[in-house]
């Protein structure tokens, strides 16, 4: 904005709100964006990131939906109003005053109405754009043409939306930022005019879409407000922390007839130790991309270095005697309750233990907290034990065994990406009644969902669990 490349979005904070917008923990996508449509926490909507426990130990599921909590824009359209939700992660659209594009959670959901994607599809002249693939440096030009095609195309989208449905509230996601700064934030942090051209040209498209969808809606008439959120922010990756390899070190995981293979921490050892040598970084980034997303490579690395994922050594756990474990939430520690020796008593000091060991872990700052701190109350049969927070998030918690040593802190320059998610995002807002203000002091994305609400004239229900910030800041009218 200030080098003067997002003119639409240096707009609506010259003209209303600017704030830091805190996420809810785990800041991840999944429990984050479904937190701020329900306005209920991850403890309360029972949801801490993309899967959840599925049956077995080790075993999990992609997490199906929110309900049966509902989503504010459920409540809007039930009291009259016309909605619009383009591009939430949702595995199908469901029947609503309006209409839903979902996106994300699979290739081709079912929108509502059902007939609405083949006729958006005419209307844009070419198929919707799936999520983008997995990235590869060989794949950098296409990979970023595709990211930025999706955002035009989301941009047309709206408008062709609002103009058929002239919804009284919409919502539209740009997922494409997301990957954007998990592939590329060491460029994205540079000085504006060290930026690479197409990620400056990414960034215009984002602008530019913006720019058309609200233009589109204001058009319907009537007072409006325009909000810009995310759903988390985002930073460097520095390190990493692989939360299964303490628990093993620290005999709380158990591995059957060894279980964690000599070769594999052979192997990460060299690679660990070639990536500090001049020039070896050059010839290990090429080797790894190719490797990446191939069936055969898998194979070729299984047989050479040994599995690693917390799946692929599921079996190898010795669950009989493992107390904890790390899945399928890279930020949580769950109790084993398949072991039957571990009593609730016995579950209660190990979680005392266990935490008192992370936060005097001398290698890296853990904050660690138990679901009910966070959020008061917790529903399901498996939430974490623990939640871990590490070095404000600079350090990704991660669930493999890649590595012989739980704490990787020079991060290897062939991991994929340079940037991860960090608590405070951001939020925008311009328009009728919104008052020309900033602050550091961060809202909360929780309080989204209720300041819509008041402000369109509906009763927030008293589940959710953050309050109207149109108050606290000035007055709405729209």
């Amino acid at each position: 904005m200030a080098a003067g490349e997002l003119p639409f979005l240096a707009s609506l904070v010259a003209r209303g709100l600017r704030a830091p917008l805190a996420s809810v923990f785990p800041a991840k996508t999944i429990p984050a964006w479904y937190s701020f449509a329900t306005g209920l926490d991850p403890g309360h909507l029972g949801i801490y990131g993309f899967t959840e426990p599925d049956g077995g130990p080790g075993r999990s599921k992609i997490v199906q939906t929110f309900r049966p909590a509902e989503a504010f824009w459920d409540r809007l359209s039930r009291q009259g109003s016309s909605v619009g939700v383009l591009n939430f992660p949702l595995r199908a659209g469901y029947p609503i005053h309006g209409f839903v594009v979902p996106g994300m959670l699979s290739d081709l959901p079912p929108t509502y109405p059902e007939t609405l994607r083949g006729e958006l599809e005419t209307a844009l002249g070419e198929p919707f754009a799936p999520e983008l693939p997995p990235y590869r440096d060989a794949d950098r030009v296409a990979w970023m043409a595709r990211a930025t095609q999706g955002v035009e195309q989301r941009g047309h989208a709206g408008e062709i939306l609002v103009e058929r449905f002239r919804p009284d509230f919409l919502f539209v996601l740009f997922r494409e930022t997301d990957r954007i700064q998990h592939q590329h934030w060491t460029e994205l942090a540079r000085s504006p005019e060290k930026v690479p051209a197409d990620l400056i040209s990414f960034w215009r498209s984002v602008d530019t879409a913006c720019a058309r969808i609200d233009a589109a809606f204001r058009a319907v008439g009537g007072p409006s407000v325009t909000l810009v959120i995310s759903d988390h922010g985002a930073g460097a990756a520095e390190s990493e922390f692989f939360t299964n390899r303490w628990l093993l070190e620290n005999g709380y995981l158990t591995f059957r007839n060894g279980g964690d293979r000599f070769r594999r921490r052979a192997v990460s050892r060299l690679l660990e130790a070639s990536d500090r040598i001049p020039g070896a970084r050059q010839i290990l980034r090429p080797v790894v991309d190719r490797l990446r997303h191939s069936d055969r490579a898998a194979r070729l690395t299984k047989a050479v270095a040994g599995e690693a994922t917390f799946e692929g050594m599921r079996e190898e756990i010795d669950w009989q005697k493992t107390v904890a474990y790390s899945f399928p939430v890279p930020e949580g520690i769950y109790l084993n309750h398949y072991n039957k020796s571990l009593t609730p008593g016995e579950g209660e000091r190990l979680v005392r233990e266990m935490r008192e060991k992370l936060v005097g872990y001398p290698d890296a700052h853990i904050e660690v907290f138990e679901p009910r701190e966070l959020y008061g109350e917790v529903v399901g049969d498996q939430p974490p034990a623990l939640l871990l927070r590490i070095d404000g998030m600079a350090t990704d918690p991660r669930m493999d065994f890649s590595y012989p040593k739980a704490l990787l802190r020079r991060r290897p320059g062939f991991f994929y990406g340079s940037g991860v998610h960090r608590m405070n995002g951001i939020l925008l807002a311009a328009g009728d009644g919104v008052p020309k203000a900033r602050t550091d002091q961060p809202l909360s994305l929780l309080d989204v969902a209720p300041t819509v609400l008041e402000a369109m004239g509906v009763a927030v229900p008293a589940s959710m669990r953050g309050r109207s910030f149109a108050q606290r800041l000035g007055t709405w009218d729209a």
